[in-house]
């Protein structure tokens, strides 16, 4: 039998972690509703974007001249984004991000170079002994575009020179409370969109289609590292606050079996006395 001293004192802890996953869920409750408006009222911007840019290259190539981010190499070396989140306690979220970019690297037949966003998505990068071009760890919960334009920046320069012939972007897409799902996209080169010649151009560009461009593409790619990191952002506070419900749960669960584990011992401890004091009276008759 257990002794009720320790079981109390068993009690006593895992009340304390509850309050603590208590607090964990409430705080991340607040920041899942900030970064999850962030995220959602971005995506309008990140789709009508894309249409435009893929629009606009059929419309250059249609013209004979291409972009340097939307030239297609003979892929001869591969770069990944890769954005996880810098804290842990959040469920399976950047494990499931890690192992579909793991599994993606295994089935390259070229080598894979990552620029890693996140420390989560740095460790796993050391461990499995992968060259990592850059790293950015500690952007906050709400960071801004500018916060962001260093990893673009690289991106950009890094296809630009020549150094990818192929760019990815990971992350965990913010679906609902319960649900986030870890994609791997294309983001370079841009695929230009297959305009049917019988339609005619959606927009009219001033000075023309070449130039306005040269002007969007890198805001482009700005904009959809951004997004992704808003969209991981939101998928980490939403996947913590349900992460940490369910620590609690479990830990309410534990104090109530602990609580009953208590009272039989008490109860044992007080028959047994009781049986004690009873032969005891026997033996004096």
């Amino acid at each position: 039998m257990v002794s009720p001293k320790i079981l109390r004192r068993r009690i006593r802890s895992v009340q304390s972690t509850a309050k603590i996953t208590r607090a964990m869920e409430m705080i991340a409750t607040a920041k899942m509703k900030k970064a999850q408006d962030m995220a959602i009222a971005g995506r309008p911007y990140s789709d009508k974007i894309m249409q435009i840019i893929a629009d606009l290259s059929a419309q250059a190539a249609a013209g004979g001249a291409v972009h340097p981010l939307l030239v297609a190499r003979p892929v001869n070396k591969i770069g990944i984004v890769h954005i996880t989140s810098d804290r842990g306690l959040c469920g399976g979220l950047n494990t499931n991000l890690n192992r579909l970019v793991g599994n993606f690297i295994l089935d390259q037949k070229v080598p894979v170079t990552v620029i890693s966003v996140g420390s989560k998505g740095r460790d796993f990068m050391r461990r499995s002994m992968r060259e990592i071009r850059a790293e950015f760890t500690k952007l906050g919960d709400r960071p801004k575009m500018a916060d962001t334009m260093a990893i673009s920046q690289i991106v950009i320069d890094d296809y630009t020179s020549g150094l990818y012939d192929r760019v990815y972007i990971a992350y965990s897409r913010f679906v609902n409370l319960m649900s986030q799902k870890p994609v791997l996209e294309l983001l370079l080169p841009v695929e230009p969109a297959q305009l049917p010649k019988t339609v005619s151009p959606e927009y009219i560009f001033e000075p023309n289609a070449v130039h306005v461009l040269g002007e969007l593409l890198p805001r482009f790619v700005e904009m959809q590292v951004y997004h992704s990191i808003l969209e991981s952002i939101a998928s980490e506070q939403s996947a913590r606050m349900m992460a940490m419900r369910n620590a609690t749960d479990n830990a309410y669960d534990v104090i109530a079996e602990l609580t009953l584990t208590l009272n039989k011992a008490r109860q044992e401890m007080i028959t047994k006395e009781l049986l004690d004091i009873v032969a005891g009276v026997e033996g004096l008759k």
